[in-house]
């Protein structure tokens, strides 16, 4: 099979992706999820939080929001309507840790859910801690 033949074969078995429809719906969801995000925020300043207190309540709500939606099956139904609108980057990652945990309780706490948890975000914390601490050294030492 050449590369032309294999072209034509993959044209016919994919689906013609609307990409004007798939493109609003993405805006209009992550957007969506963004005006939520910055309701709470207004909510938490206007109860007396100072900015960090109300950054902070606003995270903790996106994150467990996600997991909840995640856990209830509802969180892949809205990605499957928005696409790459449902990985705004805190709910996103929420979704990508608590999916694991759904999918893999069944063989157990230790062996499906502790081992499992982190199959897809652990990577990313694993790297995003390396290099916190590699600019952190490189900040510190070329101070002195």
């Amino acid at each position: 099979m050449n590369n032309e033949s294999y072209d034509d074969m993959v044209k016919k078995a994919s689906p013609d992706s609307p990409l004007l429809k798939d493109c609003i719906r993405a805006f209009a969801v992550g957007g969506l999820i963004c005006v939520i995000g910055q309701m709470l925020t207004n909510f938490a300043l206007n109860y007396g939080l100072d900015e960090r207190g109300a950054a902070t309540f606003t995270s903790v709500t996106l994150i467990v929001a996600a997991s909840l939606l995640t856990g209830m099956g509802l969180y892949s139904k809205i990605g499957k309507f928005a696409g790459a609108g449902s990985i705004v980057p805190i709910t996103g990652f929420s979704n990508s840790v608590t999916s694991p945990a759904v999918e893999f309780k069944k063989e157990g706490y230790v062996l499906g859910l502790g081992s499992k948890i982190f199959i897809i975000a652990g990577p990313v914390i694993l790297y995003g801690v390396l290099t916190s601490i590699i600019v952190g050294m490189v900040y510190y030492f070329a101070g002195r």
